[in-house]
């Protein structure tokens, strides 16, 4: 497995399929890439799927074991129960969506390979999802959730970005996960460096500290340090001890599952980072709150795609508390960083490389390509 400088492995990827979307959030960042969104139907510069495969063909030689299919909303494409039923073996395949197009695709991706599903449901409220959203596809989100939980993809993860217009359906939302066995709920702090409008950004920490409160039990997870809070349904009594049967594990029958992904102003979430992207159009992106370090590959040859792995890999730099640092209160541009990247010379004092230093060669690889 490939590690940055910083000793962080890189496990998995995200692969946007397309930019396309049947909604238009508000707050869409569109993978960092800011609002590309265009027509509706397939266009040419969109990875194609042999693409899309022969990428992920490659980066599993490196030990990739993870892959998550986001958008846009990638369901749009046609291809997506090819891409996952070609997929290598060894990859834990999952998928992000508004779910809009789960009823009539859940059970062809689940019999494909699919393994887990993120649902977007910023609300529990029709008009305020209206607002959020600008589409009035309530229900129908509503009936892809329960399409994915019939085909088998519990638990579902819904995904709420908290942000001004949606904070106040907080507890409604983790009471509606705490007392619907095979829903987990992500809430996802709102990112105003790359969605714009810090006016509707809201401090993630108090919502940290509600749910402390309300949690039966909390732990950590390693990938971002992210907090899992474990809430009972109202007017259960029951604690950690009584949730965690004898293998330590909580029964999700008893209580639902709440994580925050908390990135903003985060050196800690950003140091526990393991994940590479890929846009839409085929380039590597080492950091979602990064557009200069997008790197082409190529014709997507497979010597090409494993070189541009290794480089973006090897360039990775934690955004928060690396890339940028905070001087007298405000986050500012490592000026270090930038003048390494330039001159291609190692930043000094930065960690020595942990990682695999003898990934596959092409020559060794090239033997299994088709």
């Amino acid at each position: 497995m490939l590690a940055d400088e910083f000793g962080r492995e890189v496990s998995g990827v995200r692969v946007s399929l397309t930019d396309r979307c049947n909604f238009d959030c508000v707050y869409c960042h569109n993978e960092g890439l800011g609002d590309t969104r265009g027509p509706m139907a397939p266009r040419e510069h969109e990875m194609g799927t042999d693409d899309v495969v022969r990428f992920l063909e490659v980066v599993a030689e490196f030990g990739v074991d993870s892959v998550k299919f986001t958008g846009g909303e990638p369901l749009l494409r046609e291809d997506v129960e090819e891409i996952v039923r070609r997929t290598p073996d060894e990859m834990e395949v999952s998928l992000t969506t508004n779910g809009t197009m789960l009823p009539g695709r859940a059970e062809s991706l689940v019999d494909a390979g699919l393994e887990r599903v993120n649902i977007s449901q910023d609300a529990l409220d029709r008009e305020t999802f209206k607002q959020v959203t600008q589409a009035g596809a309530y229900d129908a989100v509503m009936d892809g959730v329960d399409a994915a939980l019939e085909a088998g993809l519990a638990p579902v993860k819904l995904n709420m970005v908290v942000f001004e217009q949606t904070a106040g359906y907080v507890p409604e939302m983790v009471e509606h996960v705490a007392a619907n066995e095979g829903l987990r709920l992500q809430l996802i702090e709102y990112m105003p460096e790359i969605a714009g409008h810090p006016e509707w950004a809201i401090d993630i920490q108090r919502v940290h500290d509600w749910l402390a409160e309300q949690a039966a039990h909390v732990e950590r997870r390693e990938m971002h340090d992210r907090r899992r809070y474990w809430v009972t349904p109202e007017g259960s009594d029951a604690d950690g001890d009584d949730l965690r049967g004898d293998d330590g594990a909580v029964d999700e029958s008893r209580a639902g599952m709440v994580e925050i992904v908390d990135p903003v102003e985060n050196p800690t979430f950003c140091a526990n980072c393991h994940r590479v992207r890929v846009t839409h159009e085929g380039y590597l992106k080492g950091c979602l709150n990064r557009n200069d370090d997008l790197r082409p590959m190529g014709e997507m040859t497979r010597p090409e795609i494993r070189e541009a792995f290794r480089e973006t890999v090897a360039n990775r730099v934690p955004f928060y508390g690396e890339y940028v640092v905070e001087v007298d209160g405000e986050w500012v541009v490592n000026d270090d960083y930038v003048d390494a990247s330039v001159s291609g010379d190692p930043v000094e004092g930065a960690p020595a490389d942990d990682g695999d230093t003898n990934p596959p060669s092409d020559e060794t690889a090239a033997r299994s390509d088709d």
